[in-house]
């Protein structure tokens, strides 16, 4: 039964705007915009493709930068790990250089001291989760600055262009 109302609703609602729409006149457009339009289109294929969008690059190149982004991720974090492993031996290297960097190297064994018990205490799905959100963040971080950098730079150079 509540169906009908909606219905008839939309159907008085599709005729008024046809009827708008009917009543208008056509604009036409301006006398350079077809150049302009064909312009702008053999200077968007005439880029190479390291230029253009992730999606109109080669599949062989999006897969080896994807493989070597995923490289890199992994060597940071194997290095950040064994660096953590030998903050003991640092410690003791630094502590024979000077009273300030022995300071220093203290501070990260308390603070390796205090983080190791919590690290402990944290269940593994939450840490996963955690990792979860971050990449997520930083993929909307970057979805926003290139949407920031397309909206106000590209907008800003290619302004000059299209003018007659």
């Amino acid at each position: 039964m509540s169906e009908q109302p909606t219905e008839a609703f939309d159907s008085e609602l599709e005729e008024r705007v046809d009827r708008a729409l009917a009543e208008t006149t056509l604009r036409r457009a301006p006398a350079t915009l077809e150049s302009r339009v064909l312009q702008e289109l053999r200077r968007r294929a005439a880029l190479p493709w390291w230029r253009r969008s992730f999606a109109a690059w080669p599949g062989t190149v999006r897969v080896a930068f994807a493989v070597s982004c995923s490289a890199l991720v992994a060597a940071t974090v194997l290095v950040a790990a064994r660096a953590n492993m030998e903050v003991g031996s640092l410690h003791l290297s630094a502590a024979l250089s000077g009273r300030w960097t022995q300071a220093i190297w203290g501070l990260f064994g308390v603070a390796r001291e205090l983080t190791g018990p919590i690290a402990a205490a944290v269940p593994p799905a939450w840490i996963y989760a955690g990792l979860a959100a971050s990449a997520a963040l930083y993929a909307a971080l970057f979805g926003l600055a290139v949407a920031a950098y397309r909206t106000l730079y590209l907008k800003i150079e290619n302004a000059g262009e299209l003018e007659p």
